[in-house]
């Protein structure tokens, strides 16, 4: 991966570092299935101004329903009935090695030795980080959260199929799957009004507000840029590659939370983020062998010089 590839990673890995307080705020006031296809349902308009990707429907269906539906129909639900937004950003980043693991036995993709290295310091930096943080959650919620990123590495891998030529317009029309089921779910589940009374609601009060304006990052910025930035690693480079730069989502979650909220991650959080960034940038390295050079071509042998003749 090139140094520019790998800021449009970084880049990413801000994105949706950020978009965690969005969707707290979100959250705040809207019930989370509602929520979850609302997000989508505002790019619904701009589809009218962006041509269908030429990809199979069974991908982009798949990337919509996988990524788009099930993950954050999962997240919200484990942040709405307890877990932590920090640890949820964490949590959630077990996508990596799902993806990786879903990668090389689907797609049949290879993995290096230095990769499965970077991976592996990563995963045991999150591991930290988790563990440290769980002590304050329950099972369940943590239980959801891994159903979430488990959909997320199946989008991934849909994503990566689809090899969109235009990812942005790819990450735009996954928008007309997750609000028929998602809007159909909340009504059985949370009310057929409750969420529509939430958003004609939102107007009426600061907390509706911050909610608005997490609505339109979680839609603008983190779903078409940060979506369509990632769709377009994903379709340049191996899962095993890219996956490992999400670890490095809850690090910006917890510095978020720290500058936005005033929270102060613990020594031992700093310390593992540290890990986690030296894991993601060494399983980001592809090692190529070189070749050895090519042995030299023997000299040629001088031309005979001609024969002396007798005089």
């Amino acid at each position: 991966m090139n140094s520019r590839d790998r800021l449009l990673a970084v880049v990413v890995v801000v994105l949706w570092g950020v978009n965690f307080i969005a969707l707290d705020y979100g959250l705040g006031q809207f019930p989370p299935f509602f929520f979850a296809g609302l997000r989508f349902a505002v790019l619904l308009p701009v589809l009218l101004f962006v041509p269908r990707p030429r990809v199979p429907w069974r991908w982009l269906i798949g990337y919509g329903l996988f990524f788009g539906a099930l993950q954050f129909a999962f997240l919200f639900t484990a942040m709405n009935i307890g877990m932590p937004t920090g640890l949820a950003s964490l949590v959630q980043q077990a996508s990596a090695p799902f993806t990786v693991v879903l990668g090389a036995l689907l797609l049949r993709e290879r993995i290096t030795p230095v990769q499965i290295v970077g991976i592996l310091i990563a995963v045991l930096g999150m591991v930290a980080i988790g563990w440290h943080r769980a002590q304050s959650a329950t099972l369940l919620p943590l239980l959801i959260t891994l159903c979430g990123a488990f959909s997320w590495a199946l989008g991934n891998l849909c994503g990566r199929k689809a090899n969109a030529p235009n990812p942005l317009h790819l990450a735009l029309w996954i928008a007309i799957v997750p609000p028929l089921p998602m809007f159909a779910l909340s009504a059985v589940v949370e009310g057929p009004t409750a969420g529509w009374d939430a958003l004609t609601t939102a107007f009426d009060s600061p907390t509706g507000w911050y909610a608005l304006a997490g609505l339109a990052y979680t839609s603008l910025l983190a779903t078409i840029i940060g979506s369509g930035l990632w769709t377009t690693l994903m379709g340049r480079y191996p899962a095993s590659m890219v996956a490992p730069f999400s670890l490095l989502v809850p690090v910006v979650g917890f510095t978020t939370a720290w500058l936005v909220l005033g929270e102060r991650p613990h020594p031992i959080e700093l310390a593992a983020g540290a890990v986690v960034v030296g894991g993601v940038l060494l399983g980001s390295i592809k090692l190529t062998r070189r070749k050895p050079p090519a042995p030299e071509a023997p000299p040629e042998p001088a031309e005979a010089s001609a024969p002396l003749r007798a005089t």
